[in-house]
């Protein structure tokens, strides 16, 4: 079996010996002659698309298609379409049928990639087909028939979405028949310093130079790197060092140069502190807390829309019986509006213009423009390659082209 496993990681260019890669390859294979459906799990970039293929291989359907599709990268309103086809005139821009992925793939091997992204509407079209090999075409009352094995992947917490009310409990149970899950890149501490010597060998044929090599100091420093963006960020990582450095053997000090240090990029961002923004493990942190505040803000505009009371300071303050008072500015005075309800000051400086302010607006111009950024440095870093940049903020690609259009960066 050893023997059989290292001719598999030859072929699909898998390097590393850890325990437990080695056990998810053979569970690949254990069940490949099998049609049960298969849900890989694991964290991005550590080269869950390798295991579908490995499925596809070795079973009987090898002869018959295999198609890969990301579920995160289609749009919500296309995304039917895409997997189930549609008919002729059953949407605007419909202007011909078109056969979907369960209608091309039938025979053989279908890999969603990203399944925890699929709307909720999607998800009952999916069961279906998983119960009974059924769908329906957008836009078409006629049942066709497929015969399809389904390989999904995620790098989300499915049981999280189910509780959440984002996934359905019935899908994840007809997708997780049998579960592999490869292991992170910070678990396979054994296996780092062999991928980094593959990768160099690699840029160094690519560009032409001699291979870069570690001084035993920079091969601890490697390992014990977290690697939050796993095998994707190492392969990263070693050629930018292959390109950058002219000198081949590499120290402690410069490999730390390539290795984002992110324990300091959150607290900088929180304070409003001008810094380096290195994005890593912190990123789902740092947007649960933006979309946390967003989402305080957002009540606080509706309490306001409302005209519920709104505490200021030391209370609530009636309008229509406060005086005009000094608000410490030079030149700037607190003028309340002649109302028999709440509301919020206006500012009025020494030359009588009136400056509304509203707190919940100031804080939610002031978080969207940190989105933005991290956005923009994020494109920037990956050279405009969105899905990249996608996978770097921790987001589907979905979600980023959404943002991009909101924020007008095209």
């Amino acid at each position: 079996m050893f023997e059989h496993l290292q001719s598999i990681k030859q072929r699909y260019g898998i390097i590393g010996n850890d325990p437990n890669l080695n056990r998810a390859l053979d569970k690949a294979l254990r069940v490949a002659p099998t049609d049960i459906t298969v849900l890989v799990s694991g964290e991005s970039g550590t080269g869950k698309e390798h295991i579908p293929k490995i499925i596809h291989q070795y079973s009987h359907r090898k002869h018959g298609p295999y198609f890969a599709v990301n579920c995160g990268a289609i749009p919500e309103g296309t995304i039917d379409s895409e997997l189930f086809g549609h008919e002729k005139g059953s949407f605007t821009g419909a202007s011909s049928t078109r056969k979907g992925y369960f209608e091309v793939a039938d025979g053989g091997t279908l890999f969603l990639d990203e399944v925890g992204e699929l709307p909720l509407t999607t998800q009952v079209r999916l069961l279906r087909v998983l119960e009974n090999g059924e769908f329906l075409k957008v836009g078409s009352s006629k049942v066709q028939k497929t015969d399809v094995r389904i390989v999904a992947a995620t790098n989300k917490n499915l049981i999280k979405l189910i509780e959440e009310g984002k996934f359905r409990e019935d899908l994840f149970y007809r997708l997780n028949t049998v579960e592999i899950n490869l292991p992170p890149l910070r678990e396979r501490k054994g296996d780092i310093h062999l991928l980094f010597r593959k990768f160099a060998a690699d840029f160094a044929q690519k560009y032409g130079k001699q291979a870069i090599r570690l001084t035993p100091e920079a091969v601890a420093v490697l390992e014990s790197y977290d690697w939050p963006g796993n095998i994707r960020q190492l392969r990263n990582v070693v050629e930018q060092i292959s390109v950058m450095e002219e000198h081949r053997m590499i120290n402690a000090e410069t490999l730390k140069k390539y290795l984002p240090d992110y324990r300091h990029s959150l607290p900088s961002l929180v304070q409003g502190e001008t810094a380096h923004f290195d994005f890593g493990k912190d990123r789902e942190i740092l947007y649960k807390l933006i979309f946390e505040l967003r989402k305080e803000i957002d009540e606080l505009r509706a309490q306001i829309e409302n005209r519920a009371p709104l505490m200021l300071h030391s209370g609530a303050y009636p309008v229509a019986h406060q005086p005009v008072e000094n608000n410490g500015h030079d030149g700037v005075e607190i003028i309340y509006p002649k109302h028999d309800h709440y509301a919020e000051p206006h500012y009025v400086d020494e030359n009588q213009h009136v400056i509304e302010v509203s707190h919940a607006e100031a804080e939610s111009l002031s978080l969207q423009e940190r989105e933005r950024d991290l956005i923009i440095k994020a494109l920037e870093k990956h050279h405009g390659r969105r899905k990249k940049a996608a996978e770097e903020l921790g987001i589907s690609e979905r979600t980023l082209y959404r943002k991009i259009k909101q924020y007008n960066l095209q």
